[in-house]
């Protein structure tokens, strides 16, 4: 029987998987940025984040995880993770047991870490990445994918594009997520269709809205 989703409940869980996705790249590219600035190069995170539209500013390599991780700013991801924390609570019928229970540890790792006196370290880093792993490998156990898995998987491909294009990587991977939005698009909508435009990136992340809103309010 094919499973039938709200809009709301749709577009909940797309924006579970891109809040989650955005956590898990920034944690893995801030550990990235740390060892950086240690080695000398002071101003890296300053870089990164400035491609993000943020103004980041830390005085050493310790100060910069801080600032990086729960700094005021749009990438707060312990306020990310809230978000991620309400969309599986608006979803829960929608989400393994399992997976849902690692969200609120995760939730509550950023929660607790977000208001303590203590600096976040190498320690909370790989604890967040270890269940944000957790919660990827229980929605990737089985063998059979409803539509609302389909949705998660939407919305961690849609935000791996968009830092993709905001950091200016190599392109080469670019067309490789394109073509992995549509296959699973097209789990949900068998016609959906993706116009591709191999020079312009802001097209491509057009196009990829267009889509989702099609999938949703279907």
């Amino acid at each position: 029987m094919e499973q039938l989703l709200t809009t709301n409940v749709a577009t909940n869980l797309y924006w579970f998987g891109r809040h989650l996705e955005r956590v898990e790249m920034t944690l893995i590219d801030v550990m990235a940025l740390f060892d950086i600035i240690i080695d000398g190069d002071k101003n890296a995170g300053q870089d990164y984040y400035a491609r993000l539209e943020i103004d980041l500013a830390y005085d050493s390599a310790s100060d910069f995880l801080d600032n990086a991780i729960f700094g005021s700013h749009p990438s707060n991801l312990a306020e990310l993770m809230s978000n991620a924390r309400e969309n599986a609570i608006i979803c829960r019928a929608h989400i393994e047991t399992d997976a849902f229970g690692e969200t609120i540890k995760l939730y509550e790792l950023f929660d607790h870490a977000s208001r303590s006196a203590n600096r976040v370290d190498y320690e909370f880093i790989d604890s967040a990445l270890s269940l944000i792993n957790e919660i990827w490998g229980i929605k990737t156990r089985g063998l059979v994918r409803r539509k609302s898995d389909h949705f998660i998987r939407l919305g961690k491909l849609v935000e791996k594009v968009d830092l993709h294009v905001r950091h200016g990587k190599d392109g080469e991977e670019l067309p490789e997520y394109l073509n992995n939005i549509l296959q699973t698009a097209r789990k949900i909508a068998p016609n959906a269709k993706l116009s591709i435009y191999e020079t312009d990136e802001e097209a491509n992340l057009d196009a990829i809205n267009e889509l989702i809103h099609h999938l949703v309010v279907e």
